[in-house]
């Protein structure tokens, strides 16, 4: 067998950046989330902005009681993200849970871990999307039972938006939900629309709706915002990232007024 060569060590000296990439952003998901990571790396991700994850135990089925048991992970799960070093913004990505456990509950959970560090939600990123987009009679499309879609037409409806239609699908399995085929959603999007609502929300960071927000928007003539659209928008508006991307629908082309 042939020897290895001696291993020398360089004395020549190393410049360092103070970062990797310019901008850092914490994923918080679900243990069984398909489609937050894909959606991000697509919309979000560059040579500047990097995703960094954390998954959290969660079990189906989805109801509220179920939602709400992820609340004790969200601190340890953050604390796993980049342990000792700053992060731009964090993305805590569930819909149905940020309503139940709360906004403010998830950002103090999150900041107890990551302190000071921005917290985007998605509902509260589909409110300051909708309100970008000056929209304030909506329709809500989500794939919930109607058990868990309640407290999501209470969440909109207490930050001020007259609700034209609520639609829902009855399913319980986060899995499932993100097997939704695309042309489903566009034809359940079509049907869900209200004709005097001024835009679409798609709850559930589960559902593939993010990527054909434009085809959506195009087949109802009416603004589309959805959970992980709204994330992805918050999140490069916080990285200073202002972009307009026109081929993701309506949103993308949207400044926001702080976070």
């Amino acid at each position: 067998m042939d020897a290895f060569p001696t291993i020398r060590q360089t004395a020549m000296a190393l410049d360092f950046d103070d970062r990797p990439l310019v901008k850092r952003v914490g994923l918080v998901i679900l243990a069984t989330d398909h489609t937050t990571e894909p959606d991000f790396q697509r919309m979000v991700a560059s040579d500047r902005i990097g995703l960094y994850t954390a998954r959290i135990p969660y079990a189906n089925p989805t109801t509220p009681d179920n939602l709400r048991r992820m609340q004790p992970s969200l601190t340890e799960g953050t604390s796993l993200i980049l342990p000792d070093e700053d992060l731009d913004v964090i993305c805590y990505s569930c819909t149905a849970a940020s309503v139940v456990i709360g906004d403010d509950e998830i950002e103090a959970a999150i900041n107890l871990a990551k302190p000071a560090v921005p917290v985007v939600t998605p509902p509260l990123a589909a409110v300051r999307g909708l309100q970008a987009l000056g929209a304030k009679r909506i329709s809500i499309l989500t794939p919930y039972t109607i058990e868990t879609s309640t407290p999501m037409a209470g969440y909109f409806a207490a930050k001020g938006f007259d609700i034209a239609s609520f639609t829902c699908f009855g399913l319980d399995d986060d899995r499932e939900m993100a097997r939704i085929s695309p042309q489903s959603l566009i034809s359940a999007a079509q049907e869900a629309m209200a004709s005097d609502a001024d835009a679409l929300f798609i709850s559930c960071t589960a559902v593939r709706a993010a990527g054909i927000a434009l085809a959506i928007e195009q087949a109802i003539g009416k603004p589309v915002v959805s959970s992980n659209l709204a994330t992805a928008w918050a999140t490069l508006r916080i990285c200073d990232d202002l972009t307009p991307r026109p081929e993701w629908g309506s949103l993308m082309t949207q400044s926001m007024a702080g976070w």
